[in-house]
């Protein structure tokens, strides 16, 4: 008796929802149906995958084979989309990670552009943490993402686009802003907001703040670019800000303007990201190419 990708499909729900009649749902079958495969997947495997407890998990060999199960119906996924292309054109969905302090500034005009060259693409868009969508995208849980450098995984293809100036920034009657001349050592001892330390961001500005002597605001950490405009606004310390997000119609420079300090100069370095030997590959460097041309329309 052969393993089929249903069984490992079952599996794999079993393991997001930890519950039978959640997972049947998320699968449109019966719970009677879902408990019948997984029997006779681990009859075919000799082993036990599930502790069907309240909640239900998987054991540690379950576990193993969910990991590789998810790669093995990305690919197959991947395969799917690939044979449903016509004449050149990107058709499906994609499932797309992006950091939140890219995403909501750079990505509608992708979007835009790329569905008037693709009407049948569709973009499952889902923002979260760099690191651990690196580790979603290797595992099989989205097939691309856009991302701030460093990321060292040998499973994924690692393209660089575009490099985006970081710039500082305060309210618009700090008293700075009067001077005729500034340098890096005048902002030394200054507070600094910041974000949540799991955000690539929040890290790289640790290291300008470390480099310049500015000082971190641990107790007032942001929770979005916006959180961070608002806060320098009000006066409460100095932010950190990309380009594209000051260039961007919700972030601006309504209430917090930026330094001229021409010793200055931060940036972040963008890539597109995606799983090594997807058979989709062409379809990510034709997207990819989308949001280079995007981004150095902005930043131009």
């Amino acid at each position: 008796m052969a393993l089929t990708l249903k069984q490992l499909r079952y599996l794999v729900a079993i393991q997001q929802e930890r519950h039978f009649g959640r997972a049947a749902q998320s699968l449109h079958v019966t719970q009677p149906t879902l408990s019948h495969q997984l029997r006779k997947l681990e009859k075919t495997l000799g082993a036990e995958l599930v502790e069907r407890g309240q909640p239900v998990a998987l054991t540690p060999v379950g576990r193993e084979i969910a990991r590789r199960a998810r790669g093995i119906l990305s690919e197959v996924s991947d395969i799917q989309r690939l044979a449903s292309r016509v004449g050149g054109l990107l058709v499906g969905t994609i499932r797309f990670g992006v950091t939140p302090t890219l995403g909501p500034y750079l990505m509608p005009q992708v979007v835009m552009r790329l569905h008037g060259a693709h009407p049948d693409l569709r973009l499952h868009v889902r923002e979260g943490i760099p690191d651990d969508q690196a580790q979603a995208l290797a595992s099989g849980d989205l097939d691309m993402m856009l991302a701030p450098l460093p990321i060292d995984d040998p499973r994924l293809t690692i393209e660089p686009l575009f490099r985006e100036p970081l710039l500082l920034v305060g309210p618009t009657d700090h008293p700075f802003h009067t001077r005729e001349a500034l340098s890096i050592a005048d902002f030394e001892g200054v507070d600094m907001l910041t974000l949540d330390r799991r955000h690539h961001y929040a890290r790289q500005v640790g290291e300008i703040c470390e480099q310049i002597g500015a000082r971190e605001l641990r107790d007032y950490e942001g929770t979005s670019l916006d959180g961070l405009q608002q806060m320098a606004g009000s006066g409460l310390g100095l932010a950190i800000l990309p380009e594209t997000y000051l260039r961007s119609e919700s972030g601006g420079e309504h209430m917090v303007r930026r330094f001229d300090i021409p010793d200055w100069k931060a940036h972040r370095s963008i890539a597109a990201v995606w799983r090594k030997g997807s058979v989709l590959a062409d379809a990510y460097h034709q997207i990819a190419t989308t949001i280079t041309e995007e981004a150095r329309r902005m930043l131009d």
